[in-house]
C-alpha cells in the first residue's frame, strides 16, 4: 500500500489540478423543472453544446435552467407555479438543478468542495438548488467531498460571490421582445467599447509619457476623491442620525454608507447619453432604432456584435476575468439562408478566441459542425411516458475522429449543410454517391407514409463513409450503409484500385458498432448503376437515373426493394447487391463478376472522390 500523503502535499497536488484547468461549465443535471420530470436530464457541457430534438421536448427549459441558478439572489431565481411540473407543488418531487463547474487556482473555494475528475484531470465543484415553493428563494447546497454528501454550507459563500466564479450567462430567447433584444445588443456593444477604452487608458506615448486622455482620467479620479473627502462630514452626520433611530428598535445596529464604490470608480468617461438609442438603416436613407427593425435585422446585428467579441484580442486577458456562456434559442430564426453559415461560424469561433461557452437549441442541421473538436451534441427527446430524456449523442473525444476524418467531414459539410440531419433522430442510411441519394429521395417522395423519419446521408466518397460510421457508432443506434464494391484492380490489371481498399475499412468500422446486428452493410456490384440499372451511366448520372425511375415501374420496384432491405434487415437484398460483414464474403463474388466484365469499363469511378479510374 502506498504511503498516505500529508495534508500539505494533498493541498499542493490539488492546486496543481486547479492551475491546469480552466473555469467553465462541465455538467448540468435537471429534474422536476417545467416539462422535465423526476427522471434527471444530464447535459454534458463543452465549448459548444448543441441541443437538438423535436418541438416541446424541453430544449428551451434547459437553457433557462442555467440562467435561473445563475440569478440566485435576485427575483429571477424565484420560480412560479408554472415552473413546477404540471403546475403542482409536490414535496416529494421538487424542482432541482445541479451544476458542475471546472475551477482553477483563481476561482477555487476551500478544498473540501473540490473533486478531482480522474478521467481528464479536471477539478470540479458541485452545487445544487432546490425550490420548496413558488416565489421563494431556492435552497443552495454544496457537495462536500470529504463527507461525500450534500451540505447546507456552500462553496464560495454568498450568491453574489459565487456567481463571480462561474461563467456569466447571456440569454437570447427565440421570441424576445424587440426592446429586450435591443438591450442585449447594446450591452454587448458597450462591453466591446469599454474594453477598447481601457486599452486607450493604459496606452502611453512613444517616449513613455501618459497620453492626454490618461492624464484627463487621472484628474477626473482626483476630483471624485476630493468631492468624497469634502462630503464625508455630512455623510457621517447622516449615518449617526440613522444609527440612533435604528438602534432604538434593533439595539447595537448602525447604518453606514458604502463609500468604497466611490473610491474605486472605474476610470472611464460616459461615451453615450443615458437616453441614447442605437440606430440602424441605409447610409443615405432612413435610420431607425433597433426595436423598430425587423427580427432578421436585429438578429444579424447580434451576430455582428458576437463577431467583434470573437475577433477581439485575447493576449491581454486577465487570468481573473470572468468567463461567459451564451444561451441562444434557435439561432436560425429569421436569418436569410446566406447568413446561416456565417452565423454558425461566429458561434463556433467564439470559444476559440475568447472565454466563452455556447449552448444553443436548433432545428437546423446547418448549425451542427462535427468537423470541430469542441462540440457536444445532445438530443433532447420526450419518451412515450412523457419523461424528457437528454442523451449526449456526440462528443469528439469519445468518437475519436482523426485528422483525415475531420477533413472529410469538413468538406462534406461545405457541400451539404444538411448532412447532420441524422442527429435529429430516425433511421440513417449512408450512401456513397449522388445517384443513390437521388433515387432513394425520389422513392421516399412517392411513398411518404411508408418512409417517415428516414435520413439518406450522401457521403460523396468511401473515405467519408468511414468517418460517418464512427459518429453513428457513437449513437449506439442502428443504421445502414450502401456503397459500390468496385474491383480490386484497375481495368489493365496492373494497378490496385484504391477504392477497393476502402471496402475493408468500411466493414471494419461497422463491426466496431455497439450492436453490429443493428447495422447492415450492402455493396452494389460493382456499382449502383451497373447493379440496378443494367448499365454504366457515364454522364448526368443522378438526372438520368431519376428519369428512368419515373418511366420504368419495374426498375422503381427493384430500387424500392433495395431501400426496404436497408430499413428492414429481415428482407433480402435484391439481385445486384450483397449484404456482407467480412471481406472474404465480398472478394469471390466480385472476382467472378470481373471475369464476365459485363459492366467493367474502367471508367465507372471517373468522378469518384477516391480518384480511381
Amino acid at each position: 500500500m502506498p504511503p498516505k500523503k500529508k495534508a500539505q502535499e494533498v493541498t499542493e497536488d490539488l492546486f496543481s489540478w486547479f492551475e491546469a484547468s480552466r473555469p467553465k461549465l462541465r455538467r448540468m443535471i435537471i429534474k422536476n423543472y417545467r416539462c422535465i420530470g423526476s427522471s434527471p436530464v444530464a447535459i454534458d457541457l463543452d465549448e459548444i453544446v448543441v441541443l437538438v430534438g423535436s418541438n416541446n421536448a424541453g430544449k428551451s427549459s434547459i437553457l433557462k435552467a442555467y440562467e435561473v441558478v445563475m440569478s440566485h439572489g435576485s427575483n429571477k431565481a424565484r420560480l412560479t407555479e408554472a415552473d413546477f411540473p404540471n403546475g403542482i407543488v409536490d414535496s416529494d418531487n421538487l424542482p432541482e438543478i445541479e451544476l458542475h463547474t471546472i475551477v482553477n487556482g483563481d476561482t477555487s473555494p476551500a478544498t473540501r468542495w473540490v473533486q478531482k475528475n480522474n478521467e481528464n484531470e479536471e477539478a470540479l465543484v458541485r452545487e445544487r438548488w432546490i425550490w420548496s415553493s413558488p416565489n421563494t428563494d431556492p435552497k443552495r447546497q454544496g457537495f462536500d467531498v470529504e463527507k461525500n454528501e450534500w451540505d447546507n454550507q456552500v462553496p464560495w459563500g454568498a450568491p453574489n460571490v459565487a456567481k463571480e466564479n462561474r461563467p456569466q450567462p447571456h440569454m437570447v430567447e427565440a421570441f424576445a421582445h424587440p426592446l429586450e433584444q435591443e438591450k442585449q445588443i447594446v450591452e454587448l456593444l458597450t462591453a466591446i467599447v469599454k474594453e477598447r477604452v481601457k486599452a486607450i487608458q493604459q496606452a502611453s506615448t512613444d517616449d513613455g509619457e501618459e497620453t492626454e486622455y490618461a492624464r484627463l482620467l487621472n484628474q477626473l479620479s482626483g476630483i471624485r476623491k476630493k468631492i468624497l473627502d469634502e462630503s464625508k462630514s455630512e455623510i457621517e452626520s447622516i449615518e449617526t442620525e440613522l444609527s440612533v433611530a435604528i438602534s432604538s428598535i434593533f439595539p447595537g445596529y448602525v447604518v453606514k454608507f458604502d463609500s468604497k464604490a466611490d473610491d474605486n470608480i472605474e476610470n472611464d468617461l460616459s461615451l453615450f447619453k443615458t437616453s441614447s438609442k442605437l440606430l440602424m438603416g441605409p447610409e443615405l436613407g432612413y435610420q431607425s432604432a433597433i426595436d423598430k427593425q425587423g427580427s432578421g435585422a436585429r438578429r444579424t446585428l447580434l451576430w455582428s456584435a458576437l463577431r467583434l467579441i470573437a475577433q477581439a484580442e485575447t493576449a491581454k486577458k486577465s487570468k481573473s476575468s470572468r468567463p461567459h456562456v451564451l444561451l441562444l434559442d434557435e439561432p436560425e430564426l429569421c436569418l436569410h439562408p446566406n447568413a446561416v453559415r456565417e452565423a454558425c461560424k461566429v458561434l463556433y469561433d467564439l470559444p476559440a478566441k475568447s472565454d466563452w461557452q455556447v449552448m444553443v437549441t436548433t432545428h437546423s442541421p446547418a448549425f451542427i459542425d462535427v468537423s470541430r473538436d469542441n462540440t457536444t451534441i445532445v438530443r433532447v427527446e420526450r419518451a412515450d411516458n412523457g419523461e424528457i430524456l437528454g442523451t449526449t449523442v456526440f462528443r469528439p473525444e469519445k468518437v475519436k475522429l482523426d485528422d483525415n476524418d475531420r477533413e472529410h467531414l469538413k468538406l462534406l459539410n461545405m457541400f451539404d449543410p444538411h448532412v447532420a440531419e441524422f442527429f435529429f433522430g430516425g433511421h440513417s442510411i449512408i450512401v456513397e454517391g449522388d445517384t443513390e441519394y437521388t433515387a432513394f429521395k425520389y422513392i421516399i417522395s412517392k411513398r411518404p407514409d411508408l418512409y417517415k423519419n428516414v435520413h439518406i446521408i450522401r457521403a460523396r466518397g468511401k473515405a467519408t463513409i468511414v468517418s460517418l460510421c464512427k459518429i453513428l457508432n457513437h449513437f449506439g443506434s442502428g443504421y445502414s450503409v450502401l456503397h459500390d464494391s468496385d474491383f480490386p484492380r484497375t481495368k489493365d490489371g496492373k494497378r490496385r484500385n484504391s477504392a477497393w481498399a476502402q471496402n475493408n475499412n468500411i466493414v471494419g468500422v461497422v463491426n466496431e458498432a455497439v450492436a453490429p446486428s443493428k447495422v447492415r452493410v450492402v455493396a452494389s456490384l460493382p456499382n449502383f448503376e451497373g447493379a440496378y440499372f443494367g448499365q454504366v451511366i457515364k454522364s448526368g448520372k443522378p438526372y438520368n437515373a431519376l428519369i428512368q425511375l419515373k418511366k420504368n415501374e419495374e426498375l422503381f420496384s427493384v430500387v424500392e426493394s433495395l431501400l426496404s432491405s436497408l430499413l428492414d434487415f429481415t428482407k433480402d437484398v435484391p439481385a445486384g447487391g450483397i449484404c456482407w460483414n467480412e471481406e472474404d464474403q465480398l472478394l469471390p463474388v466480385v472476382s467472378t463478376l470481373a471475369e464476365t466484365a459485363v459492366f467493367y469499363t474502367g471508367e465507372d469511378d471517373e468522378d469518384d472522390e477516391d480518384g480511381t479510374e
